[in-house]
């Protein structure tokens, strides 16, 4: 099954998308996590999209579009995908129907997380990355063993430029004013399934299993081929 987690920055959706990748056997695709590895690499793609990414706005369509192309059409998503952070724009969405068709698949159910602005820059602004490794930690939520201390390598932690609070408010800004359309959008498309950001991650995840479990376990469809039943529907 092909997923998409739509939602502000801090919604949750990250932390769903990493569980229900490796409960269902799904390949996670984080715009995030790419990007940054982009950058971290000197990628002619990370150099486009670092002096964006710094300053809290939305990276430019065309280069998102490059490497989230790359790796849908890559071999190891046999049983589908999560896409996390992805699309952000009705372009981007547009882009990404016409990507899935021209490989003769679609997207099964697109699950859109509410959340409050306080709650958003409460999750971001709490995040903690070891320099060395990767590894993400939450001051409050998964706070490390030892302050400032990575648990599996013993790297530095540090906080992100873009999950300092002033940036993250900004970003939700940005956020709101370029996605607005697309929750029509897959309204339209009858794929759109609402679940509340505010929530607590349990909560969360047994509302999502509960529609996954209502999709067909095959993703390679039809294009014209129907499924879901009727379109958004909110879970409060």
């Amino acid at each position: 099954m092909n997923i998409v987690f739509l939602g502000p920055p801090g919604a949750g959706k990250g932390t769903q998308a990493e569980t229900i990748s490796n409960t269902k056997g799904l390949l996670h695709i984080s715009t995030g996590d790419l990007l940054r590895q982009a950058v971290k690499d000197g990628t002619s793609t990370g150099v486009s999209a670092k002096e964006y990414m710094e300053k809290g706005l939305l990276v430019p369509d065309d280069v998102v579009l490059n490497i989230i192309a790359e790796r849908i059409s890559s071999d190891d998503h046999k049983h589908g995908f999560v896409l996390d952070g992805f699309p952000r724009t009705l372009v981007q969405a547009k882009a990404l129907d016409e990507t899935l068709r021209n490989i003769g698949e679609r997207l099964d159910v697109v699950f859109y997380f509410a959340v409050s602005e306080d709650t958003a820059i409460q999750r971001l602004s709490g995040r903690r990355t070891c320099k060395t490794c990767g590894a993400n930690y939450h001051v409050q939520y998964i706070p490390p063993l030892k302050e400032g201390i990575c648990d599996k390598c013993g790297g530095q932690l540090y906080q992100r430029t873009d999950d300092k609070p002033e940036t993250i408010a900004k970003r939700l800004r940005v956020y709101k004013e370029q996605t607005e359309g697309l929750i029509d959008y897959y309204k339209r498309n009858k794929v759109l399934k609402e679940v509340k950001g505010d929530w607590d991650v349990d909560k969360t995840y047994r509302m999502i299993t509960k529609v996954l479990e209502t999709i067909p376990k095959h993703h390679r469809r039809h294009k014209e081929e129907s499924f879901l039943g009727d379109n958004s529907e909110i879970y409060s």
